[in-house]
């Protein structure tokens, strides 16, 4: 019996001992989860899984301490009923704190949501509100840091753990507000408070935001948000939300791209405008609220987005991208811009078929786009491009250019003078000038129009014409003359629409048969008659060379008299040089001793007029005469007189006297004034008184003469 009874005392200790332990176990596992009422934390991501299985890995140890415990304690003889107590007692002191006291411990990575159940007031929640601002039942504003929190008993308050919300890099969140001031009618989402980036929900309630789809959103980043004010949208869970997860990306816009925007809120579009004007400060759309604050307009937006990496609000910009425009080489672009400041005309006077804007500006902008890639807005501009270089336009349907002008182009149909009716092909080649294509453009429209509207009237018009005038011949025969008459007038046609034609060329002219077989036969008779004189001249020719090869065989003596011919011209001319310059050197000569004679005189002259000047006439003549005596030994009394007195001996006398003069001086006596040479004299007539004359015979010395 004893034993019996010992063995039952054994077992009542050990069940003793059991519910000790599961009490103190069932302790410690309302311990680790910090709370007695709080729900249970709601685990999404691989970290938060692992570390919840290493928190109920850390309880399981508990237990088994707690049954080796009770081995140990019986290994050593205590008695299990003390065990009771002491369970008892630590459990209040662990369970009292946790119910009475109001304890929450919120985890690091996550925030407490807290409920209020009631109030002693009894006061509820304004009409329209859901989340309490003062202590209200319901909802509260504020949430639970990590930590411990005291004060929330299980009886009055509900704590619910949330995660944090992590937007990861190259996303975004959007937000939904579910109490706030309502939203105005005018606007879609609700304006931007200074809120802490959604995680001071009493700021947002406080400083008027607005309920609904929200115009801030949030960008890559940790954040400890209260989820029953704001729900919050990321690319995880967009789905479900009606959204795909690309919307919740950073908006990419590609390289030689450019994002054409439509905004979604703001104020409406005004009457006559198809897009929204420019506004700035507001960072490329990617502050929205400084965006719709400077007066932005929903709808089309003038200005465009560049390539890039951009947070922007899917709420609030949609974007499209389109390629960038390009100039190619060899074109402008002439821009029609349907925005822009009002119209204002800076064409000119001169320009009186259309307008031009400056840039900006609604219409035509007077600069051109110049060759590159241009990032345009073409939903609310047009671009037309112009050909810079010189284009070929065929008016034929055998040939078309790889612009595309000349599709509708086709060969002229003409009637000619003569009745007859033929095709002809033109080839016309026009340019036009960088600063004249917005000229151009203004007043036709497009390029296209150019070549329909007023190059083919005017070249097809012409060659109608011109066709009448002549035969068909004429344009077969003469075409080059018709082609330089079309060219001065196609050149002054199109300068008055500001295109140059460089040159109008006639190609194919296709004439009727019947014609052509007469052409034909001309042109073999001319031919042939061209074959006759080919062979006549070749007749010709072979008579030249018989001739040319007789001339050959006779060539050395040609030379050789041609040498003579030459030798004796060179001869003849060396005499005539020779002669000439002894005439010459004789003329010279001659006139050197004129010249001297002449000097002599004219000095010899101014001498006598000196001396007659001086002495006067007689007196210098009688000085003179005196002075040519002295100098020429003239002897006044001749050496023998000769006279005659009325008898015939005079001449025997004075022969007589010779003879005697010259022995006496043997014949060379010099004449003195005692002996003056005889003179003989013939008896000279008588005057009319009856005397003779009186002659004076100056003797001239025989060295002077």
């Amino acid at each position: 019996m004893k034993s019996f009874s010992s063995l039952l005392g054994t077992l009542k200790q050990n069940k003793l001992a059991n519910l000790a332990t599961s009490i103190v176990a069932a302790l410690a596992i309302a311990g680790s989860i910090h709370s007695s009422s709080a729900t249970s934390v709601k685990i999404n991501t691989p970290q938060e899984i692992n570390s919840a299985s290493v928190q109920l890995n850390q309880t399981t140890p508990n237990i088994v301490q707690l049954k080796t415990s009770k081995i140990q304690f019986q290994t050593a003889g205590i008695d299990g009923f003390v065990l009771v107590p002491v369970v008892l007692i630590g459990g209040l002191v662990i369970f009292v704190p946790l119910f009475f006291g109001g304890l929450v411990v919120i985890g690091e990575r996550e925030v407490g949501i807290v409920v209020r159940k009631f109030t002693l007031s009894g006061r509820g929640l304004p009409a329209g509100s859901l989340i309490a601002l003062n202590g209200e039942a319901g909802l509260q504003a504020d949430t639970l840091a990590p930590g411990w929190h005291w004060g929330y008993w299980p009886w009055q308050y509900s704590v619910k753990k949330e995660s944090i919300i992590v937007i990861p890099q190259g996303e975004i969140a959007l937000i939904v507000a579910a109490d706030g001031k309502s939203n105005p009618p005018e606007r879609i989402l609700g304006k931007i408070v200074d809120c802490d980036n959604f995680q001071d929900a009493r700021k947002f309630l406080t400083q008027g935001g607005e309920k609904g789809r929200q115009m801030s959103f949030l960008t890559a980043g940790t954040y400890r948000i209260n989820t029953a004010l704001f729900k919050v949208i990321t690319a995880a869970n967009a789905s479900s939300h009606g959204m795909s997860p690309q919307q919740l990306h950073i908006y990419e816009i590609a390289a030689e791209k450019v994002g054409i925007v439509t905004t979604l809120d703001g104020s409406a579009i005004a009457a006559g405008e198809i897009a929204g004007r420019v506004i700035t400060g507001h960072d490329n759309f990617q502050n929205g609220q400084k965006f719709i604050d400077a007066g932005g307009q929903r709808g089309l937006q003038e200005q465009v987005l560049l390539s890039g990496s951009w947070n922007l609000n899917p709420w609030l910009v949609n974007i499209e991208q389109v390629p960038m425009t390009e100039i190619p080489i060899g074109y402008v672009g002439v821009v029609i811009s349907f925005v822009g400041k009002e119209h204002e005309d800076v064409s000119g006077a001169s320009f009186t078929h259309g307008n031009l804007v400056n840039q900006g500006h609604k219409g035509v902008w007077v600069e051109p786009l110049y060759p590159g890639k241009h990032p345009l807005n073409t939903k609310v501009m047009k671009i037309e491009l112009v050909p810079t270089t010189n284009i070929v336009l065929n008016f034929t349907e055998r040939i078309s250019g790889k612009h595309g002008y000349d599709t509708n182009l086709q060969a002229l149909k003409l009637l000619s003078f003569d009745g007859f009716t033929f095709d002809l092909e033109i080839f016309q080649i026009i340019h036009i000038g960088a600063s004249d294509a917005p000229k151009v453009i203004s007043r036709l429209g497009s390029m296209q129009n150019v070549i329909d509207q007023v190059l083919r009237p005017i070249v097809g018009n012409y060659f109608r014409n011109s066709a009448q005038e002549y035969t068909i011949l004429d344009f077969l025969t003469a075409r080059s003359e018709r082609q330089v008459e079309a060219s001065e007038y196609v050149k002054s046609a199109l300068r008055a629409y500001d295109v140059q034609a460089v040159d109008s060329l006639i190609g194919l002219i296709t004439p009727p048969d019947e014609l052509m077989h007469t052409l034909t036969d001309r042109k073999i008779a001319e031919e042939k008659r061209k074959t006759y004189e080919v062979q006549q001249m070749a007749q010709t020719q072979r008579q030249q060379l018989v001739r040319e090869t007789a001339l050959a065989d006779i060539q050395e003596e040609m030379v050789q008299s041609e040498q003579s011919v030459q030798i004796a011209d060179l001869k003849a001319q060396a005499q005539i040089k020779q002669a000439n310059g002894e005439a010459e050197g004789t003329k010279l000569r001659a006139i050197a001793e004129a010249e001297g004679i002449r000097a002599t005189g004219n000095a010899k002259a101014e001498t006598y007029q000196a001396g007659v000047e001086a002495l006067g006439s007689q007196g210098y003549t009688a000085m003179q005469l005196m002075q040519i005596i002295g100098d020429r030994h003239v002897r006044l009394i001749p050496d023998v007189l000769v006279g005659s007195n009325g008898s015939n001996n005079g001449l025997v006398d004075g022969l007589l006297s010779m003879i005697l003069w010259n022995q006496t001086g043997k014949g060379e006596l010099t004449p003195t004034p005692l002996h003056p040479q005889p003179v003989v004299t013939q008896a000279q007539p008588t005057a009319e008184n009856g005397l003779p004359p009186i002659v004076v015979n100056f003797p001239v010395d025989k060295q002077h003469q």
